[in-house]
């Protein structure tokens, strides 16, 4: 059996940052420590994957060229900053963003993504371009199996092209319940 190193806190980490991009599934088995108020058992198995999106505000073309690398970086960096969170994918186009991610069940991932849109807006638009990006209320999100995880990386990372083309997955995009439905995919 392969020992996994410990952080401060007790927690496994995984060796040297594998898996945490390029839709590695590495590091999607966590085992997590107590933590202060935190009463989980010792040690959890945990394999969840999720497709996050958002839109700008209004569905505007907002995310520029010149906002766009600027604010992946700041979203791939927040992500992979969360404990146990591990990023698989970013990419959008001008309109959203996608995230592919897997999360430790002790995720506030409502508040989190709250956080990173909040966070992402404001840093865009004190440090690249004043007044440039605004995020409309609520997000989409999805889960999968691991199986399904190489697909779903390479969806995100070509949005561009099945945005051109038309091939995208309604559930994919959805933000709202009502997108589900008018998409037939509602439940």
């Amino acid at each position: 059996m392969v020992q996994t190193p410990r952080n401060g806190n007790g927690a496994s980490e995984p060796p040297a940052q594998a898996g945490r991009f390029e839709g590695k599934p590495a590091g999607r088995f966590n085992v997590l420590a107590n933590t202060q108020n935190n009463r989980m058992s010792d040690s959890v198995y945990s394999e969840i994957n999720f497709h996050i999106t958002w839109h700008t505000k209004n569905s505007l073309p907002m995310i520029t060229p010149k906002i766009e690398d600027r604010l992946y970086h700041y979203l791939t960096h927040k992500v992979i900053e969360a404990p146990g969170v591990y990023l698989h994918a970013v990419g959008g186009i001008e309109t959203h963003v996608h995230i592919g991610l897997s999360a430790p069940p002790n995720l506030l991932i409502s508040d989190w993504i709250g956080k990173l849109k909040g966070g992402s807006s404001y840093y865009i638009n004190h440090e690249v371009q004043p007044k440039a990006l605004e995020w409309q209320r609520g997000y989409g999100i999805v889960t999968f199996g691991t199986r399904d995880l190489k697909w779903v990386v390479e969806y995100i990372k070509n949005q561009k092209e099945h945005h051109k083309r038309g091939t995208i997955h309604d559930r994919l995009e959805s933000v709202t319940s009502d997108d589900a439905k008018a998409a037939g995919e509602g439940r």
